[in-house]
């Protein structure tokens, strides 16, 4: 059919998901892992490029998405450069069920790769402390605020605020590494232990080297179709239910309270719009870059009360098989973090509620897959929050 306006919306699938090679790619080039995701993608879907009319990437050239289709062979008639950091892939995720649904699109590729691992250890680039000293960044850039010390203070302010310990963050990573053993392609799958976690190097207080996100390379595709594109798929389509997006700051100063991340809005949008509530969700998969991240957007989420977060996570609930299995393939802590690692969320709730994780598989408690997932992507410093809620059948 034809992508046109439309009177009345079109449901929009995921119908196909892949990762690229991910972990240790020495020998890739960004522009390598965008193509092996994409047709891996695209033959787990098992529909043809030509259906493709769509096109969502960020982080990679000077014009991200007209550079990656040239590379694809794709000319989109609809594309998407949106980039908000972490939140990047939930927030195209949004705009593209939109577009699809109101017929501007047909089917839209959201793909990306990086090698930011190998590029530091070729050289290629450097770690940078800042994300640049213009704009409002000027006021902060001088005082050697790093990202991570933004993070680290957030989650300095919690404790403060609400008792949580180092222990109960510590649990987080913990946790996410159990989830990763199971995981063939999670880059670290040795088990740890909070007191391992507490014993590392400090990074920025109060996070040791292990509340941090691993650096890796890798890449993802998802290909969302209209509905009527379904029945000529490979796979059982998961539906995309509701999302919401939210930006709240970039200016420290202007963070009302550190206490509280822009999922509070972009999470509460998805689940009413997507007509569930959190004590229906079985699968949160949820961007990880610091452990703190996990903390404070399960409060915000709706899976416990704002200030709970620390009791909730160190009773072993975030595990595969606790009360709500969270970042399953291990997440960023432990799995993989290439970048902007929002999209691999999207991959991860697809495969879980297919019930293709193999050993990482998710049960409910009558050994039925899960019905519901949901995927929350944090971008910058808590700047910006895309929630997405995703179901079965």
């Amino acid at each position: 059919m034809p992508a046109a306006t439309r009177s009345t919306p079109r449901k929009v699938a995921v119908v196909g998901v892949a990762l690229s090679d991910c972990g240790r790619a020495d020998e890739a080039t960004p522009y390598t892992l965008h193509a092996q995701a994409a047709r891996r993608a695209l033959a787990d879907s098992g529909l043809g490029r030509d259906v493709i009319d769509g096109i969502a990437s960020a982080g990679l050239g000077t014009l991200a998405p007209v550079e990656v289709a040239e590379y694809l062979g794709l000319t989109p008639r609809w594309v998407d450069s949106t980039s908000v950091g972490g939140a990047t892939w939930e927030v195209m995720a949004a705009h593209a069920a939109d577009a699809i649904a109101a017929g501007r699109a047909n089917a839209v590729l959201l793909v990306y790769g990086s090698t930011a691992r190998a590029d530091i250890k070729a050289g290629r680039r450097t770690s940078n402390l800042s994300f640049g000293a213009r704009g409002p960044l000027q006021f902060e850039v001088p005082y050697g605020h790093s990202l991570i010390a933004k993070y680290a203070m957030a989650a300095r302010r919690h404790m403060h605020e609400y008792g949580t310990t180092l222990e109960q963050l510590a649990s987080v990573a913990v946790q996410a590494r159990a989830n990763a053993a199971t995981n063939p392609d999670a880059m670290f799958r040795t088990p740890i232990t909070v007191d391992e976690v507490l014993a590392g190097p400090m990074i920025a207080d109060p996070f040791t080297k292990l509340h941090c996100c691993i650096r890796s390379d890798g890449g993802c595709a998802v290909l969302l179709a209209a509905e009527e594109y379904v029945r000529d798929c490979a796979s059982d389509p998961v539906w995309i239910l509701g999302a919401g997006e939210h930006v709240s700051h970039t200016t420290m100063s202007e963070w009302e309270d550190f206490t509280v991340s822009p999922a509070a809005v972009s999470g509460r949008l998805a689940f009413e719009r997507a007509g569930v509530r959190p004590a229906d969700i079985d699968v949160a998969e949820i961007y990880d870059a610091f452990t703190y991240m996990t903390l404070v957007t399960l409060e915000d989420l709706g899976f416990c009360a704002k200030g709970e977060g620390g009791a909730f996570v160190e009773k072993g609930r975030l595990l595969r098989t606790g009360d709500l299995p969270t970042n399953t393939d291990g997440g960023g802590l432990s799995a993989q973090h290439p970048g902007m690692r929002g999209l691999f969320l999207l991959v991860e709730a697809v495969r879980q509620l297919r019930g293709q994780a193999g050993d990482g598989q998710v049960r409910r408690p009558d050994g039925s897959l899960p019905e519901l997932a949901v995927a929350s992507g944090t971008g910058g410093w808590f700047c910006s929050a895309g929630t997405v809620v995703l179901g079965r059948g």
